[in-house]
């Protein structure tokens, strides 16, 4: 075990529950400081570089949802610690983790703001929507998930008010904000390209009409922009193949039809390279496909698969999937493409009451740290908390020799 993972493990926050199908070990955060402490999103990760801290979103119920009212927390490995700053309260699930410096970033109104983990810590505004296009109204969302851009001098924007996205960048030394395109309010989860700080992938997302509440469905899921251009999609024709049942195009309602193609990807999030995209293809499995939208690849058949991740080579996947017509509990698998190795982390993970629902408390496994853990949320103790899995016993766990794999 390396000179980061041994520490962070051997911590006294942690709490070690085994699944008991797999054998695989998880790591609890054991210490409490909220009600429901949830994993990051999984295109951003929350560890510190140095593996001391492990930011987390806070809720308190009643107050608060998916979309507000949340607020960060951070575990302390060296101080064993786990503390939650109020002040963070955050829209969507803008927070992201500077790797460099620990400080966590996060959306509020229309303001970009930043604090490190210490407890002294103070917030401090790194940027904000010009006062000419919020025009006194109420975001819905200033970025859905804040990434740096390749070169660090920008964030990323998909800044909803009223019926409109804005997609654009905030240069992070508080400069004035740039405007790339703007499009309905069904556009979303845009993330900087990890090579190119010119070009964003962004998702186009099913939605409600905001003064008459009217649903919105989604055709074309995945678009990229460039700066000085107008936003594209990745796929240019559509696809009128099979219908397919899809439980996660709408979170947490029962499962609907829709055709298959590209209205039927989703969960997106970019290759370490930056020269194709991962996806969700639901009903389907995880593929990804080049940013030109060719080479489309099935990279696992995972029929079920809701969220996915993968690491730095693209080698080690994990996903969380639910079986159709099942509310009641989901799986996270772990993929070892090298293999072809499957094994579950959690085999049945119960699904949190209609109360909790609306924090939107899905797995959302990611790799982090170096690609050293895979982070998720968990509900395995009858509340909603955070854990850790070591991806050396994982991989361990899917070699040739290991009979726990299948």
């Amino acid at each position: 075990m390396n000179d980061i993972v041994s520490p962070v493990l051997s911590s006294s926050l942690w709490e070690s529950w085994v699944d008991p199908v797999s054998g695989i070990t998880s790591h609890v955060l054991a210490g409490r400081r909220a009600p429901i402490q949830q994993s990051f999103y999984f295109v951003n990760a929350s560890f510190s570089g140095d593996g001391r801290h492990l930011w987390f979103y806070g809720a308190f119920p009643p107050g608060g949802t998916a979309n507000d009212g949340r607020c960060l927390g951070v575990a302390d490995f060296a101080a064993s610690e786990v503390r939650v700053y109020p002040e963070t309260q955050f829209l969507d699930g803008s927070p992201m983790v500077d790797a460099e410096t620990g400080e966590a970033y996060w959306a509020s109104g229309p303001r970009i703001w930043k604090r490190g983990p210490g407890a002294g810590d103070v917030c401090v505004k790194v940027n904000e929507l010009p006062a000419e296009l919020v025009r006194d109204r109420r975001p819905w969302r200033v970025a859905t998930h804040l990434t740096f851009s390749a070169d660090r001098k920008w964030l990323n924007l998909d800044a909803t008010l009223g019926r409109e996205t804005h997609v654009g960048r905030a240069p992070v030394n508080g400069g004035p904000v740039e405007i790339w395109d703007t499009l309905h309010a069904g556009f979303d989860h845009g993330q900087f390209s990890p090579t190119d700080p010119d070009l964003q992938l962004i998702a186009q997302d099913s939605y409600v009409d905001p003064v008459t509440g009217k649903h919105h469905e989604s055709d074309n899921r995945l678009w990229l922009i460039r700066r000085g251009e107008r936003a594209r999609p990745i796929y240019t024709a559509g696809n009128t193949g099979q219908a397919v049942q899809a439980h996660s195009v709408h979170h947490d309602k029962d499962s609907v039809v829709l055709s298959d193609g590209p209205r039927m990807h989703g969960h997106e999030w970019w290759a370490a390279d930056g020269r194709t995209v991962w996806f969700v293809h639901y009903g389907r499995g995880v593929k990804r496909v080049g940013v030109d939208g060719m080479g489309e690849e099935l990279l696992w058949p995972l029929e079920f698969a809701s969220h996915a991740h993968c690491d730095r080579t693209g080698e080690l996947v994990v996903a969380d999937a639910q079986p159709p017509h099942r509310r009641d509990y989901s799986k996270v698998r772990f993929l070892n493409r090298r293999t072809g190795r499957e094994v579950d982390i959690v085999s049945h993970m119960p699904h949190p009451g209609e109360d909790i629902r609306r924090y939107h408390v899905h797995p959302h496994p990611q790799f982090t740290l170096g690609d050293r853990f895979i982070c998720y949320t968990t509900m395995v103790r009858g509340r909603v908390d955070v854990a850790l899995t070591s991806v050396d016993e994982l991989v361990a766990a899917t070699s040739y020799s290991n009979s726990r794999s299948r």
